[in-house]
């Protein structure tokens, strides 16, 4: 039909189906950048609220630990909002006609509990556990950032499913020891910064991630048993060196550490933590 179509039309026609292409590319590329942007995530936003409480402030300068305010961290799915009169243990008797803290003392006058605005907040479909997480060597900071450096706090990382997915698929990146879950200035091991760990054989009733403990001072040194022997702050040092059941000492030989790929694998296999090709159902996470 050349008297209806110019020769030249082949070629328009050609270029509009590559034009086409190139847009759908651009549309489909800045829709994947946009969901990944924190626009769509809030990472790095810092939310209004209520109360411009300061975790920089109360953690760092005043040296509380995160379990007083988050009471069931390690113990339920959730960290937990402490309630009012948790503020009140403290500011019944100091700052008390502060006008900054009004909606505390308000809340505590009428009952009524201070509407928080949910900074981490996930969808309704996913399952996060805060306990097993905590219980199996992922520090608050690897998380949440340093909260303690915060005068305001923020979403640190994305916690889409591709970042989870990221640490479920190679874990030992972020473990640590659990006596470390709550120092936000945890470094990981080094040539200049070694760690010590020993592992025991699991009890009955306790978490797996106890049975290894660990130190940052060569146990092999002439300092002393005493100073050999000291772990990180452990929770439960008398209970590590005692087989189950018999109330006997049990010989404890230390392993030297000095990156975080070698002391992270052999957390993940005295830790008990699942591979990837053992999380076969997809209600780990989704409910």
């Amino acid at each position: 039909m050349p008297q209806i179509f110019d020769r030249s039309s082949n070629a328009l026609a050609r270029m509009c189906l590559v034009l086409t292409g190139l847009i759908v590319i651009a549309l489909g590329f800045t829709l994947d950048q946009l969901q990944r942007s924190p626009w769509v995530t809030r990472q790095g936003q810092r939310a209004d609220q209520p109360v411009p409480f300061s975790h920089k402030h109360h953690v760092q300068g005043l040296g509380l630990q995160c379990q007083y305010c988050h009471t069931t961290v390690e113990k339920s799915s959730y960290a937990g909002i402490p309630p009012t009169r948790t503020c009140m243990n403290c500011h019944a008797q100091i700052w008390t006609n502060a006008q900054l803290l009004e909606p505390v003392r308000n809340s505590w006058y009428t009952g009524q509990s201070i509407v928080w605005t949910k900074v981490h907040d996930l969808p309704d479909f996913v399952y996060f556990n805060h306990e097993i997480h905590v219980n199996k060597g992922i520090g608050c900071e690897t998380c949440h950032g340093r909260v303690d450096e915060m005068p305001l706090m923020f979403e640190q990382n994305t916690l889409q499913m591709e970042w989870c997915l990221d640490c479920h698929r190679n874990p030992s990146k972020n473990l640590r020891p659990t006596s470390e879950i709550y120092n936000m200035a945890w470094e990981e091991p080094s040539e200049d910064r070694p760690v010590w760990c020993t592992a025991v054989d699991d009890r009955y009733g306790v978490p797996t991630a106890q049975s290894v403990s660990c130190t940052t001072t060569d146990p092999a040194s002439n300092m002393g048993a005493a100073a050999a022997s000291q772990p990180l702050a452990l929770l439960r040092p008398a209970a590590l060196t005692t087989v189950a059941g018999t109330g006997e000492s049990a010989a404890l030989t230390y392993q030297k550490f000095t990156s975080q790929d070698e002391m992270g694998h052999y957390l993940l296999v005295h830790y008990k933590i699942r591979t990837p090709k053992d999380l076969t159902s997809c209600e780990v996470c989704h409910r």
